[in-house]
Parts: structure tokens; sequence; C-alpha cells
């Protein structure tokens, strides 16, 4: 068993999975990692199964020393990893010896990055996932994000690191982070709430992250969408990516930490393969919206599931570096003859090999 110690906690660092299903009629939230796509690659790199639990980091990464020999890989937000302080790559598989130290340094692009570990993090189960809900103190560690001095044991199923096949992700299959994006909707379940010239408003407008930016939701700010009359309605149901616009007319994109209903109306509905844009978006950067119909969602969440077999196919392998070369040992020279030590000197020969290198030394007591 391995086993991860946390020395710094970054800004929000949390375990994820793909989140706790079948419970919503109680209250309870889905939660899970906010960035499927990133977390279900960055699994797949290290042999595990996509929804195993992995590490979410926002904004500020953590550090953590490897109390053992771990395999990791890194995806998402680009935070700028380091291992005892020499750059690594993302979007790979990565050995990393015991006693080694894993920090993030800068924010280069995205908000949310993912650590997965080989053989997955080792926390019980709470209600069928691992996922950490913090509103409610449940699953992950003690239901709370991580803190300076916890202990994490990894490799839960005994995974054999060595093995483990070490590959990286083609370019043309990670993702960017630009700031402004495109988001694609359905439009509903509440958009005859809406007149004709708040729906138009919503797919013209360019809409900015607010600071108000979570797991629950994204408030936008920008041009407010006009209701037909009440923004009230009976509470309903609330599903990742619905968008909820109150009174104010300004958009609120509802994410993993999302409440299970809500009683203001829904306008449209972020596609599921667009929901990593969200999660990946910071306080300042844009959205806009374009309508689709429910069967363009479905072909777009084909091609996305096509896409991940692509990604997964066209993986290579990571060159391992190579074995150092011991370079053969030269023959021994023989010693330049000496100079004749004063009489009654003593005189101590000894032979000594460095590195390699035979040295025949002769020591004697100077008059």
């Amino acid at each position: 068993m391995s086993a991860v110690k946390i020395i710094r906690p970054g800004l929000l660092t949390t375990v994820q999975d793909d989140g706790r299903y079948a419970y919503q009629r109680f209250g309870v939230s889905i939660s899970g990692a906010m960035d499927q796509f990133s977390s279900h690659v960055a699994n797949f790199l290290v042999g595990n199964d996509p929804g195993e639990a992995v590490l979410e980091t926002t904004l500020m990464g953590p550090s953590m020393e490897m109390l053992e020999d771990c395999v990791i890989a890194l995806a998402g937000a680009d935070m700028a990893p380091q291992i005892n302080s020499r750059d690594v790559p993302m979007w790979q598989t990565l050995f990393v010896p015991k006693g080694s130290v894993l920090t993030f340094t800068a924010l280069r692009s995205g908000a949310r990055g993912y650590i997965a570990f080989a053989g997955g993090i080792d926390l019980p189960e709470v209600m069928g996932s691992r996922s950490t809900y913090v509103k409610a103190r449940l699953g992950g560690l003690e239901g709370r994000p991580l803190r300076a001095g916890d202990v994490l044991r990894v490799n839960r199923l005994q995974r054999n690191l060595k093995d483990i096949r070490r590959i990286r992700v083609a370019g043309e299959y990670i993702p960017t982070y630009p700031a402004e994006q495109v988001l694609r909707v359905v439009l509903g379940p509440q958009d005859d709430y809406f007149t004709q010239e708040g729906i138009d408003t919503l797919l013209s407008e360019t809409y900015t992250v607010s600071k108000e930016c979570d797991r629950m939701g994204y408030r936008l700010e920008g041009k407010a969408i006009a209701h037909r009359e009440s923004a009230d309605i009976i509470s309903d149901g609330i599903m990742i990516g619905s968008i909820q616009v109150p009174g104010n007319g300004q958009p609120i994109i509802l994410m993993a930490d999302r409440q299970t209903t809500g009683g203001y109306t829904k306008i449209a509905t972020v596609i599921s393969a667009d929901l990593p844009k969200v999660a990946q978006a910071k306080a300042g950067d844009r959205f806009r919206f374009e309508k689709v119909s429910v069967e363009k969602a479905q072909e777009i969440l084909f091609e996305e599931t096509e896409r991940m077999k692509a990604l997964q196919a066209s993986c290579v392998p990571v060159a391992e570096p190579p074995a150092p070369q011991v370079a053969p040992s030269p023959a021994p020279q023989p010693a330049p003859p000496s100079p004749a030590a004063p009489a009654g000197s003593p005189v101590i020969r000894q032979t000594l090999t460095i590195n390699g290198v035979t040295y025949q030394v002769e020591l004697r007591e100077l008059p």
C-alpha cells in the first residue's frame, strides 16, 4: 500500500469520483469531478477505471510527499507541476519515487486539475461514492477539503507499479482553455416562462463569469434575461448544467454540488459535452450560448464517446530513461617509480579503486 502526505493543501483540494447517484430524492447532491473528461483521462493513464477517485485541485495546487513509490497522472488545468523542483509533463503517466515532492507553482490555464493514482485512493465509499460533498461533510476524507498533514493511502487495488504501461496523450486531444467559450445548450425545461426577447438575449449576448463561481454553480453577469411574468415556479429537480434565471435576469449555471431542487425558472441546459468548459472557467472568463436540439446534443455526446476511444488508441509510450552505463575499468597502469625513501623512513603502499580506476598509492614520512 502506497501513501502520500499533504504538505500544503492548495486553495481547495478534494477527493472526487464520478459522483453519488440515486440519492437526490433524499436531498443529497451528486457531487463528483467537475471536469469528468480530465478525471477520466487521468485515470486511464494510470490504468484505473474511469470513475476511480482522484484529487481535484482548484486554481492553486497542493504540495505532497510520496511516502512510497507511486504512479500518477496529471490532467485538466495547467498549474505548472514540478517533482523535486523539476518541471514534469501533464497528460502522461509519471513514476514518482518514494520521498519525492509534487508541487504546483503557477496557474497557466484552466481552473481545476486532477491527480490520479494507480490503484486509486483508499477511502471508504459513502452512499456508493468517494466524492466529497463539503456542504454536507459527506464522503472523501472526513467530508472536507484536504489539510496540511493529511495522509492518504493510495493503490488500494494493490497494482504492481512495474506492470503499468507508461503512455502520454497525443497533443491533438489535449484541451485548451481560452478566456471565451461557446456553450451549446438545449432550451428548457421552462423556456416558455421567458419572452422571445429574453431567449434571444441568452443566445446573442456574451456573459462574464462573476466572482461567485464554485462547485455549486457559476453566477454570470451580462444583459438581463426577460421573463414573461414571474421567475418563480413550484420547485422541481435540477440537473447539472441547468441555467437558472432568478428575478434579476442574471443566469446561473448549476454544477456538481448544486441543490437537488429549485424554485427558479431554468431557461436552458448546457449539454454534457460542454460541461468541462464550465468547470475550467475562472472569474472574468466569458461565455456565449448556442442553441442545439436534443437530437444534436445526443449526437455530440456520441462523438465525444468516440473521441475518448480515439484518444486512448492514440496514446504513445513514454520513452524510459536509459539505464546508466557503467564505463569499463581501464587496465591498471604500473605506478611510476618512486624516489627512494630516506633511510629509516616508514613506507606504506596501498592499492585503491575509485570510480572504476585503480591507483597505486605510496605514503612515506617526510623528513
